[in-house]
This record gives structure tokens, sequence and C-alpha cells, in this order.
């Protein structure tokens, strides 16, 4: 855990707030937490993750939709299927627009 809060204050430090960099080490230590079943750590890294990601690279990008699959699968592991279905749905809607 302290390696990857460390990564996020560097890359914070380095690229700014709001840099894509920025969202994979949120989601790094997103995915730590949820595999700790921090979920209440976890939650508001994966969504802030997606923001960051969705704002610097448009709503369409691969890796929106990987963010959004991301979220899902916290959703999912915890039982909650009514929050997982649409992130889940969005992934699929992106990876079909970018893959054909």
């Amino acid at each position: 855990e302290p390696l990857y809060q460390e990564s996020l204050r560097i890359r914070k430090k380095q690229f700014g707030a709001e840099h894509p960099d920025v969202a994979t080490s949120l989601n790094n230590l997103a995915m730590l937490y949820h595999a700790q079943s921090k979920y209440s750590d976890a939650e508001p890294l994966y969504q802030e993750s997606l923001r960051i990601t969705k704002k610097q690279l448009g709503a369409d990008h691969p890796s929106v939709a990987t963010s959004f699959n991301n979220l899902a699968i916290f959703y999912k592991t915890q039982g909650k299927y009514s929050e997982a279905e649409p992130l889940y749905q969005e992934s699929l809607r992106i990876r079909k627009k970018q893959l054909g």
C-alpha cells in the first residue's frame, strides 16, 4: 500500500492531478483496497480514476471501457448487480464501437 500511495503522490506532483497516469495510480490503489475488502476506500478511487480517464482521453477511449469494467467488477464482487450491469454495458458499447 505505501508504494502505491507514493506512486500516486509522485505522479500527481510530476504530471498534475488530472493526468491519465494519475488515473492509473488511482486505479491500482483501488484494486489493492478491493483485494483487501476495503470497499469504502476503493470505491472513490475507482470513480475518480474513471472520471479523469474519461475527461482526458474522451468518453469512447478503450481505457475508459477498462475503467467502466473495473468499477463494474468492484460492484459485482459485492453483489451490487444493479450497479454493475450498466457499467458493463457501457464498457461493452465502447469496445464494440472501437473494435467494430
